[in-house]
């Protein structure tokens, strides 16, 4: 070695003694070294001036091309729970692009995939896993709910239990071992068993994949027609457009009020209050031969339709007229004022009742005719149920944290009530007004401007302000959207339905009225009309 040659070197200049002959022996070479001074010496001067150490070469790390992972002390079924669940950070939510289809492509789309992974589940983990469940209702425990959702289970006692698996493996790379009946005559042989089947599924995904499904429904998701509004009001607490039993729609507009025939596609102007009045509310009578118009300026006008002529103006309010409704010959009127009138149309009297309950603008009425119930909601956020003509209400529900217009009540489902707030609620609360007691609730994440439950389904519309400006068909009680209606530019403030039930109309601040086949024909229509008739059963 080089260094042992130096040193040997620096040793031996550093004695006294002669240099080595060449004829030395190799014996003689081990036996003669350096003294103990002369070592101690060298070794000094090695101390005194070290050589530069040589550098350290970085340790290589070697990474494999395989991962392994390590199962051990994984809650498994934890886990999958957790693996579509909201907010998870293993799985980061992606908004669903829609493909360019029609919304008919969009929901097989969406049923084959639950289908899949239905199937997958199935196959995957039997009975060890339980099954998802779909998204519920945002309820006043949807907090817990989804807390729950995702966290994993943990054990009732105060001490943890280590993670456990379940029993059965995941994947399964041998046939399990079973043995054949024997029966006196040879092997009794199950030709259902899952050894001899030629499918790649068990017999209960089979099963499944076989049972007949029910197809969705269709929506068009544009207007079958649109028709120009021009002066139509862009104020979230008036009531401009109602569709009549009759088949014609009522418009007001500025200071006027439009029919438009349905069938033969005609516009009527009903009336013109001046330049010094304004249309604020329109409201059909249940059999559609007359029309209440409510002013700015607080009167209550009752129209024939048929003849456009005037037949009474009422008094009592002292501003503008927002909300009207009937209720057969109680005409029912809710005002800026925050009052809240009833009038008997056939009685000479302006008005029967005075109910004085809302702190501020009473901006929505709906009258459940088969009960004898009055809701009613103002901008105070408050929503009361009025029993018959009583001047006290029956229930008072103060959880809206907004103003409260949107009001419908169901026609499928005894004394329920739906309800929605504006821009800083947001919600759709449901109540039964038999018990007084919420029923559920939903946010759909922009203003709520009208409510309309379908008259052949178990359905509710609902139009929107701020900020998706959306009409959006609902089904009930799942409350799972059925489709989605854009076009307005503005917010959706009004709404009304047809007297078949088919057709929605909206209207918006753009100034424009939108007719949308939002539902399907009553399938019971022509049963229920030939059972009324008493020709159609002598034979």
């Amino acid at each position: 070695m080089r260094g042992g040659s130096e040193f040997e070197n620096r040793v031996r200049h550093s004695t006294s003694k002669p240099p080595k002959t060449p004829t030395e022996s190799p014996a003689s070479k081990q036996t003669v070294g350096p003294d103990a001074d002369a070592l101690r010496a060298a070794l000094s001067d090695a101390v005194a001036t070290p050589a530069p150490s040589p550098s350290r070469k970085r340790q290589r790390v070697i990474y494999g091309d395989r991962f392994i992972p390590n199962r051990e002390g994984i809650d498994l079924q934890a886990s999958y729970s957790l693996l579509h669940a909201e907010g998870s950070p293993s799985t980061p939510q992606k908004p669903q692009k829609r493909t360019p289809h029609g919304e008919l492509h969009f929901q097989k789309t969406e049923e084959a995939n639950r289908t899949f992974s239905t199937l997958l589940r199935s196959e995957l983990f039997h009975n060890e896993i339980p099954q998802s469940t779909p998204a519920s209702l945002s309820t006043r425990n949807s907090a817990v709910r989804e807390a729950r959702a995702r966290t994993p289970p943990t054990s009732n006692g105060s001490s943890t239990k280590a993670p456990s698996t379940p029993s059965k493996n995941l994947f399964t790379y041998m046939s399990p071992k079973t043995r054949t009946p024997q029966t006196r005559h040879g092997p009794k042989v199950d030709t259902r068993s899952e050894i001899y089947s030629l499918s790649p599924v068990r017999f209960d995904s089979q099963r499944m994949l076989l049972s007949p499904r029910k197809q969705p429904r269709t929506v068009s998701k544009v207007p079958y027609k649109v028709l120009d509004a021009p002066e139509l009001a862009d104020d979230f607490y008036l009531n401009l457009v109602d569709w009549g039993s009759t088949n014609i729609l009522g418009v007001g507009l500025g200071s006027c009020v439009y029919m438009w025939n349905s069938a033969s596609g005609m516009v009527t102007k009903l009336c013109d209050l001046g330049a010094d009045d304004t249309v604020t509310s329109v409201s059909w009578i249940q059999r559609g031969s007359h029309v209440s118009i409510g002013t700015n300026k607080g009167y209550v006008q009752i129209w024939d339709a048929k003849e456009c002529r005037r037949l009474r103006v009422m008094t009592g309010h002292t501003a503008r007229v927002g909300a009207l409704a009937w209720n057969d010959h109680i005409l029912t009127s809710g005002s800026r004022d925050r009052t809240i009138y009833h009038r008997d149309v056939r009685a000479p009297v302006q008005y029967v009742a005075k109910l004085s309950g809302h702190k501020q603008e009473v901006c929505g009425l709906k009258w459940n005719c088969e009960d004898g119930q009055l809701a009613s909601g103002g901008n105070d956020n408050k929503l009361f149920v009025w029993d018959k003509l009583n001047e006290q209400p029956l229930y008072k529900f103060t959880e809206h944290t907004a103003a409260v217009k949107a009001i419908a009540w169901s026609p499928h489902q005894h004394g329920t009530l739906a309800s929605g707030g504006g821009t800083a609620d947001r919600r759709i609360k449901f109540w039964n007004t038999l018990t007084g007691q919420p029923i559920n609730e939903i946010d759909t994440g922009s203003q709520v401007c009208n409510l309309a439950w379908s008259k052949n389904s178990n359905e509710i519309v609902s139009t929107h302000g701020y900020s998706e400006n959306q009409i959006v068909v609902w089904k009930y009680p799942s409350m799972s959207q059925v489709v989605s209606l854009t076009g307005h530019t503005y917010r959706v403030l009004y709404l009304a339905m047809s007297p078949d039930g088919q057709v929605i109309v909206t209207g918006a601040g753009d100034e424009t009225l939108r007719f949308w086949n939002c539902f399907a024909k009553n399938k019971n229509e022509g049963r229920i009309s030939v059972a009324l008739d008493p020709f159609q059963q002598i034979r």
